[in-house]
């Protein structure tokens, strides 16, 4: 049974295994050898120390590497780090990639099948046979489910991708109707569509990182070329539909500056830029305000890339978030 890294006690014994973050060497006052390594998973990161067999336990692993490790919890610093007496590569079978990485909330088969029960109100024909071929790619269909939709700026955990789709398309649904002119079918197959790239461009088998193909071609080309693929196994789709399924995924991210080769040019794209970013920014919000509203404190710290901090309303007698008085009025009803 794994042990999470926020469970360790000072002078504990620890017998768990956890992912190599960084990995580095030094010498003692003494001129002795030992090596530094920051250990992580799910729950956070500790500092381990080998000072023994040191040069034979640094040919064993890696940097990035899953290891299984016995030690002793110590305090040095006023900080927790782990004297490591043995350590241990460890290949990926057995390993639960969740007990290393953040995860969603929310139950991932769950929203894989709500994702799907709303593309199956596509009527077009073309753009639904588009989607057919989505659920039946079994194989990418499980890497879609788990991968993270960022780094870092939003939905950056195990589940998150499918997270922002399903969100996005809900937003469709709810938006698209409120104007004139609008094709529902071209909105939810582009909210659908718009990020299958991340699936290549991310790496989360073991750091959350970007693959060589993500920092050279981005999940923009990356997700066209896998829907072009796709469009070619239909040989009546439409040429001029796919180019506006193509142009969606080119423009959503509104402009040259953020990633976007096109700049958003129907109506449709206007509106999937806009509650895609929307999305993305709400999330990105809320996580940041999760680890950096200090307690006590209605201000968060300075959120770097909006250039600002954000204040946090205490009053919720007078303003309630609408989730919390849903859930209440489920309450009275049972």
């Amino acid at each position: 049974m794994k042990t999470f890294i926020s469970e360790i006690k000072e002078n504990e014994n620890v017998d768990s295994f956890f992912l190599v973050r960084e990995k580095s060497s030094g010498l003692t006052k003494t001129g002795n050898a030992y090596l530094k390594l920051k250990l992580g998973d799910r729950s956070g990161e500790i500092e381990g120390r080998i000072w023994t067999s040191v040069e034979i336990f640094a040919q064993s692993f890696e940097k990035d590497d899953f290891v299984h490790v016995k030690g002793k919890a110590v305090s040095f610093q006023d900080r927790l780090q782990v004297n490591i007496t043995q350590i241990e590569r460890r290949g990926e079978e057995g390993i639960e990639l969740s007990d290393f990485f953040p995860k969603t909330e929310r139950d991932m088969d769950e929203m894989l099948k709500s994702l799907v029960e709303i593309g199956q109100q596509v009527k077009n024909p073309h753009l639904a046979q588009l989607l057919r071929l989505l659920w039946e790619d079994s194989c990418f269909l499980e890497r879609f489910k788990i991968a993270p939709a960022s780094k870092w700026i939003h939905h950056n955990y195990l589940g998150g991708l499918l997270e922002h789709t399903l969100s996005l398309t809900q937003l469709v649904l709810k938006n698209a109707h409120h104007y004139k002119g609008l094709s529902l079918d071209l909105l939810l197959t582009g909210s659908i569509l718009h990020d299958l790239g991340k699936v290549d461009e991310l790496s989360y088998r073991r750091s959350l990182d970007y693959s060589d193909e993500g920092r050279l071609l981005g999940h923009i080309i990356l997700g066209l070329e896998r829907i072009e693929y796709k469009i070619l196994q239909l040989p009546d789709f439409p040429k001029d539909l796919a180019t506006l399924v193509k142009h969606l995924i080119l423009s959503h991210h509104g402009q040259d500056i953020w990633g976007s080769p096109k700049k958003p040019m129907t109506l449709e794209a206007v509106m999937l830029h806009y509650l895609d970013d929307m999305d993305a920014k709400i999330n990105g919000i809320q996580q940041f305000l999760k680890d950096q509203l200090p307690e006590g404190s209605k201000w968060s710290t300075y959120h770097r890339m909006f250039e600002q901090s954000f204040y946090v309303p205490t009053l919720w007698e007078q303003l309630e978030p609408h989730d919390k008085i849903e859930k209440k009025e489920l309450e009275e009803i049972e």
